[in-house]
């Protein structure tokens, strides 16, 4: 069942453009365990708020940084988390996970902050609330797939030019990026917020940046989008709300996306700088590719700019890119071997290195620092290879995203079994698109293993279940499928399955880490006992 964004949104204010925090307010954020609300808590306290949290889920990857930067965060919903005893007001506002108003508006703390007259924001319009009260101007990634990778990326990009921005990205990123311990989130002393913008029931709406990137309008999140129609306008929306500073916004469309495609024609009256990404097809020559997209797309700015890859995948998967574009000054082309693996992570690669061209980075900074991104947390992470057993986890949850993942895998580790390990993410979305997924899993891989459904914004659980997806899969006559359970009992099947040259890739946005943790403790102890 599809529901509207006032139904999942129920007692939050509406969106708004960001407003300064008042320093010293006290702010109460529900659903820390999640990647948006915990940067919320962090950003937020970076503004001089007093900042507190909860979640009944109980702590998650991305806790910790929030615990270390001294912010109590309680295990429990309980009204007195936002009044005192005798129902007055102990907090001035409370910011709340659409993750549990989708489900249940009336949280403890959400009933009691109504009778005490205390607002309810999302999560996402404190975030740029605190983007406010720095001054600083936006840069935001957004699209279906892709967002955390080419986010980091773009962070990246910045940092290596000298540049000293703020940044939030929905994985954990390695010190390099934060220059601390891993968190999502980078606090810099430049105006600029660098940072992922998720389509979710209007999740991105709060934030108006100066530059936006769109790598791609899926259909997902079936929960509140009926089609594939739904999603792009829910960006075009957004898109028109963007905020040049002064001048016109910009817009970085990743063009080779069928959903993008039906995007573009709807900006032509819009009053922003388009500028378009594509990787050609083999044949191709890229500069004939940039002189058609220049050609067929426009706003009222005028014709759109293109950059344009042509891409080799090297025998490890690792795609070189041969960029035109970027550079208008003459002289051969730049070309960037890329660490990241995959196709798809080419196309994020030119999609970051375009926003950094937008935002004023020197091509010749780009492109020697393009290479050597490393990624961010649980996005094709190598979490160890162990008795001639290699254990990947990524953070794939739908049908597109894990063909991606998969075809990267295959190029890394050609002629190796390949377990196919899922935990899927939702019940609506599973239900939705479970023929979709059979089809992905059945033909990409030698076996699968699917864990039990993680459960976010589902009022219903009873629709489908892992074994549903699995018997889907076994039809089709090609993977073998099995469900074991939870994700402990299936790391444990795991465990004792696997063999010497298996590569075992586990997908999913819930605890599906657990997995590839456990499989590699699993097989170090079995390592390092006694032959």
């Amino acid at each position: 069942m599809t529901r509207s964004l006032e139904e999942i949104s129920r007692g939050l204010e509406p969106s708004r453009p960001g407003r300064p925090i008042p320093p010293g307010e006290r702010i109460h954020v529900l659903g820390v365990g999640g990647a948006a609300a915990s940067a919320s808590v962090l950003l937020a306290a970076a503004s001089e708020a007093r900042l507190g949290g909860c979640d009944a889920a109980g702590p998650s990857l991305y806790t910790p940084a929030v615990s270390e930067a001294g912010i109590p965060l309680e295990w429990r919903h309980d009204p007195a988390h936002v009044v005192g005893p005798g129902g007055g007001a102990i907090v001035d506002r409370i910011a709340v996970s659409k993750a549990l108003t989708s489900v249940d508006p009336d949280l403890p703390e959400l009933v009691a902050a109504r009778a005490a007259g205390i607002p309810a924001i999302s999560c996402q319009q404190l975030i740029a609330d605190a983007a406010a009260t720095r001054g600083a101007r936006l840069i935001a990634v957004s699209g279906t797939h892709g967002k955390s990778t080419t986010t980091g990326w773009l962070l990246h990009l910045l940092l290596t030019a000298g540049e000293d921005p703020t940044a939030f990205v929905g994985a954990l990123m390695p010190s390099s990026l934060t220059g601390g311990e891993p968190s999502v989130v980078r606090v810099g002393a430049d105006p600029v917020l660098v940072l992922e913008a998720d389509e979710y029931g209007g999740n991105f709406d709060p934030y108006q940046p100066a530059i936006g990137v769109v790598l791609n309008a899926d259909w997902d999140h079936p929960d509140v989008f009926a089609s594939r129609a739904d999603v792009v306008a829910t960006f075009e929306r957004w898109i028109r709300a963007f905020d040049g500073g002064g001048g016109p916004p910009t817009l970085v469309a990743v063009v080779d996306d069928e959903g993008v495609q039906e995007l573009l024609p709807r900006l032509r009256d819009w009053k922003g700088r388009l500028l378009l990404t594509s990787i050609s097809g083999d044949g191709i020559d890229p500069e004939d590719r940039r002189r058609a997209l220049t050609h067929d797309y426009a706003t009222a700015q005028g014709p759109a700019g293109a950059i344009v890859g042509s891409m080799e995948i090297g025998e490890k998967g690792n795609p070189t890119l041969t960029i035109s574009g970027l550079d208008r000054a003459g002289g051969p082309l730049p070309v960037a071997t890329l660490r990241l693996i995959g196709r798809h992570n080419a196309s994020n690669a030119l999609a970051a290195a375009t926003a950094a061209k937008a935002h004023g980075v020197p091509t010749d900074a780009i492109v020697s620092s393009l290479a050597a991104f490393e990624g961010v947390g649980r996005r094709l992470e190598l979490k160890g290879e162990v008795r001639g057993v290699a254990v990947l986890d990524d953070f794939g949850h739908h049908p597109t995203a894990i063909a991606a993942t998969i075809a990267a895998v295959r190029l890394r580790y050609p002629g190796r079994r390949l377990w196919a390990v899922y935990e899927p993410l939702t019940f609506h979305r599973t239900a939705a698109m479970l023929d979709q997924f059979a089809e992905v899993l059945a033909t990409r891989a030698e076996r699968v293993a699917i864990a039990d459904i993680f459960a976010v914004r589902d009022p219903d659980t009873a629709i489908v279940s892992a074994a549903d997806l699995a018997h889907a899969i076994n039809a089709r006559n090609g993977a073998r499928a099995v469900a074991p359970g939870s994700v402990v009992v299936t790391a444990d099947y795991l465990a004792s399955e696997v063999e010497a040259g298996d590569v075992v890739l586990v997908m999913g946005g819930g605890r599906s880490y657990v997995i590839a943790d456990r499989l590699v403790e699993a097989l170090r102890a079995r390592a390092a006992e006694p032959a």
